[in-house]
């Protein structure tokens, strides 16, 4: 059966993916982050869920050894190896390998130590509120719609919440005495 030339806007062909690619896509906090790939759900026009092909040099990473408190986010592995740092501990991973990360999330982090290009699927929730924590960067992430905001993980404090205002007895009681 021949593949039909058609064209829909529920179809992304491979042409048009390899001429969408962008990158270099780098992480400001480490200066070996690389990536270059397509926003593959965001070309189709899906808002709520994540799916990017990217491809890392040999010898880059890809962001930031990163946890999420809401977002779920997965990979699989197409070609190449790399070395997956999960929750402090090391794994060689190669083709057909797939990882999952549910909220809240285990530190993660992908590296390419390899000569050959690694190349995977990435995806995940788009949620409209995100917290991220950055663990080695002492940094915490926060982004609302398209807004983002980091903050230094050591200026954290609890929040308690004002004391249960009175109720109309106690208010009614305390006007009398007055």
């Amino acid at each position: 059966m021949g593949r039909s030339a058609k064209s829909s806007p529920h179809l992304l062909r491979r042409t048009d993916i390899v001429t969408k690619e962008q990158g270099p896509h780098a992480h400001p906090w480490n200066p070996l982050s690389e990536l270059h790939g397509v926003q593959l759900a965001r070309e189709m026009g899906l808002k709520r869920a994540m799916v990017a092909i990217a491809r890392m040099p040999a010898g880059k990473e890809s962001f930031v050894y990163h946890s999420h408190r809401h977002e779920e986010e997965w990979l699989y592995i197409l070609s190449g190896q790399g070395v997956a740092e999960i929750d402090g501990a090391e794994y060689e991973v190669g083709p057909g390998d797939f990882m999952a990360f549910p909220a809240p999330s285990v530190a993660h982090h992908l590296r390419n130590p390899g000569p050959d290009e690694l190349v995977y699927l990435m995806g995940g929730e788009f949620l409209p509120l995100e917290v991220a924590d950055f663990p080695r960067h002492g940094k915490i992430m926060v982004r609302d719609g398209n807004d983002v905001a980091i903050f230094n993980a050591a200026d954290q404090q609890a929040f308690a919440p004002p004391s249960d205002p009175p109720t109309d007895k106690a208010a009614k009681k305390k006007s009398k005495k007055k």
